[in-house]
């Protein structure tokens, strides 16, 4: 696992928006730092813990873990010598609250949670320690009743400063001073109480000048019939301070005497916050449990991009059973990137121990690295080009992968000549396979379709592509490559079929009849009519079996990829692809993807017409009516 896997995944971003239910910064810093793992006990562990918080969310999603603001600074201050501050033991005492309020929050948990309910058993009583914070400190202050002697003080205090204002409201009243006042009030500088004195009477008060305003035109004197109390007050300040500070230390004391005690609460404090912000974030994208597996394997339902929400079309994605290698195929914008991130992204989150925004079914296997390269990796400062700052990624990718390597390829072998780029990609491809890395790779190139069909290690997929609307649906299909889709679109846009037969026998050396794709034409359709009859003759003589030929005409299968019974209605064709159908449809199936259920010689007798099965009975009859003659207007549709 690096940084630069993580960020194209968007796996830093999904970890951003975890963070995001964090309600302290302890538990953001320490999701940002989570990591996949590769242990499965581990995994397992966090995913059944994850399920007993998701359960309880569901009871109360109100947890009570807000009362750690702080207290990093707190145990930042133990054990220094220096006593902490009034502040810094209210956030204690916050802190201890909310310990005692988890502790009840949990206790009824037990039942849906036994785990995640029984680490509150970590979290230490100190009523002690809290009771004697809240004695002492009152409003952010160490509070008068604290202890006996700083009551005493701070009566001292107010006694002798009720005193030196009655002197001085006496002197702002007397002949003495009067005249000579800017104004008649009392004032503090430094702590000391003055008056003040317009500036050309300097010499008619005595007493010491603390302060000027400033214009210069006041002066602020301390009368020396004040200074004596002044200083008596001064002293009775040293001795509060003195008595606070004992206090300070007395309660600090007490506090690093339970350090141990305290930072394992915190400890399992910022444990509950990373927990339940993972399991509000598993809430969010409708996340369900995997299964995990040691062995290097994926088998994905329905999975949804976790960042696209709703916008997200469900893929069903396996691999690492059967076969570790999966080329997808298809348009530009057809989701293929989107396909094989989905993949890599959802893997790095189940080894985080998260759920998965999938259907049931769905499992997971341990990968000990994710290497990737997707997407435009031009390099300015190294003067590197797109293919080559690709190319020395890939040099990477063969030097680390291995039996145990996940490795998503993004449109190998382009950005150069087409004939090398798709040589360079199927050699990629075959050391990558010799390896026994898990692939994902998309591809334009028809070449590397052929290559993965004449591999067992490979599969073909393609995301489909609606050439009515000429938009694609974004919906991963595994077991058939993707069609090119350029011919089609054009016949689709008005360019005369002539033009396009002529660039397929270009392109494939083959001609092609495109003339039928016409369905408005009626002379296409008759003639397109006529053809399916002749085939569908041809069907029913013996045919000499291809090399991959398993099946036969009504054998009962098991289709794989979709997890249902099918019947065999004909096939391979060259690349092995069957036709196969399943309750009312009849869909083409790779036989990497079928699996023998019930042979046809074991369900029919020799002679049976499989019409009865694959043909409707209006289909049927109107068949057999044209076997004997021409019927005009009368059009027969197979689904091919």
């Amino acid at each position: 696992m690096n940084d630069q896997t993580f960020k194209t995944l968007s796996f830093d971003k999904v970890i951003e928006m975890i963070s995001s239910y964090a309600l302290t910064e302890l538990g953001r810093k320490q999701i940002r730092e989570m990591l996949p793992s590769v242990n499965l006990k581990q995994i397992t562990s966090w995913q059944d813990e994850l399920t007993e918080a998701i359960g309880i969310l569901k009871i109360s999603s109100s947890i009570p873990v807000h009362g750690l603001e702080g207290m990093e600074l707190v145990l930042k201050g133990f054990n220094k010598g220096v006593p902490l501050r009034p502040d810094q033991l209210t956030m204690l005492l916050s802190f201890l609250e909310t310990c005692n309020k988890i502790r009840r929050f949990m206790k009824d948990k037990e039942f849906c949670a036994p785990r995640v309910s029984a680490y509150v058993y970590g979290i230490e009583e100190l009523p002690e320690l809290a009771a004697e914070i809240q004695r002492s400190i009152r409003n952010g202050q160490i509070d008068d009743y604290a202890t006996k002697e700083l009551l005493k003080i701070r009566k001292q205090i107010a006694i002798q400063e009720e005193r030196l204002k009655e002197r001085l409201n006496q002197l702002l009243k007397s002949a003495k001073v009067k005249p000579y006042l800017q104004e008649s009030v009392i004032s503090q500088r430094n702590n000391r109480y003055v008056i003040p004195v317009k500036k050309e009477y300097r010499a008619k008060v005595k007493g010491s000048v603390l302060d000027t305003s400033a214009s210069g035109s006041t002066i602020f004197i301390e009368p020396e019939e004040i200074g004596a109390f002044q200083e008596q007050m001064e002293w009775l300040y040293l001795d509060e301070q003195a008595e606070v500070e004992k206090i300070l230390l007395s309660l600090t004391g007490m506090a690093e005497g339970k350090e141990r005690e305290i930072r394992l609460a915190i400890e399992t404090m910022v444990h509950y916050d990373v927990l339940f912000s993972k399991a509000k974030y598993c809430l969010s994208i409708d996340a369900k449990k995997v299964v995990m597996s040691e062995s290097p394997m994926i088998r994905l339902e329905d999975a949804r991009h976790p960042l696209l929400g709703a916008k997200a079309v469900p893929l069903t994605i396996e691999i690492g059973t059967q076969y570790h290698a999966l080329v997808i195929t298809g348009p530009n914008t057809g989701g293929k990137t989107v396909s094989i991130k989905t993949a890599g992204l959802l893997v790095l989150m189940a080894q985080c121990g998260l759920h998965l925004p999938v259907e049931s079914g769905s499992a997971s296997g341990i990968f000990h690295k994710v290497l990737v390269d997707i997407g435009d990796g031009q390099s300015i400062e190294q003067s590197l080009s797109t293919f080559s700052s690709r190319i020395v990624n890939i040099i990477d990718i063969l030097s680390e992968a291995n039996d145990r390597t996940l490795v998503l390829l993004d449109e190998l072998g382009s950005g150069t000549d087409p004939g090398e780029g798709m040589g360079l990609a199927t050699a990629i491809l075959e050391n990558l396979n010799s390896k026994g890395a898990t692939l994902f790779a998309t591809t334009h190139y028809s070449e590397i379709k052929e290559f993965a069909e004449q591999h067992n290690d490979f599969m073909n997929g393609s995301m489909e592509f609606d050439i009515e609307t000429l938009r694609p649906t974004y919906r991963l299909r595994i077991g058939k490559g993707g069609e090119s889709q350029a011919f089609a679109i054009a016949l689709k846009l008005g360019i005369h079929p002539k033009l396009i037969e002529r660039a397929h026998e270009i392109t494939y050396k083959e001609e092609k009849d495109y003339t039928g794709l016409f369905e408005d034409d009626p002379k296409a359709l008759r003639e397109k009519e006529k053809q399916i009859i002749i085939n569908r003759h041809k069907n029913k003589q013996p045919k000499k079996k291809s090399s991959v030929a398993k099946f036969d005409m009504g054998d009962s299968v098991h289709v794989l990829n979709l997890q249902e019974l099918g019947i065999i209605y004909k096939g391979p064709d060259l690349n092995g692809n069957y036709i196969v159908q399943v309750k009312d449809n009849k869909l083409q199936v790779n036989y990497k993807r079928l699996k023998l259920n019930i042979p046809a010689s074991e369900l029919y007798p020799p002679d049976y017409d499989f019409d009865i099965i694959f043909e409707s009975k209006q289909n049927r009859k109107l068949l057999n009516q044209m076997d004997k003659k021409y019927i005009e207007d009368s059009i027969v549709k197979f689904d091919l």
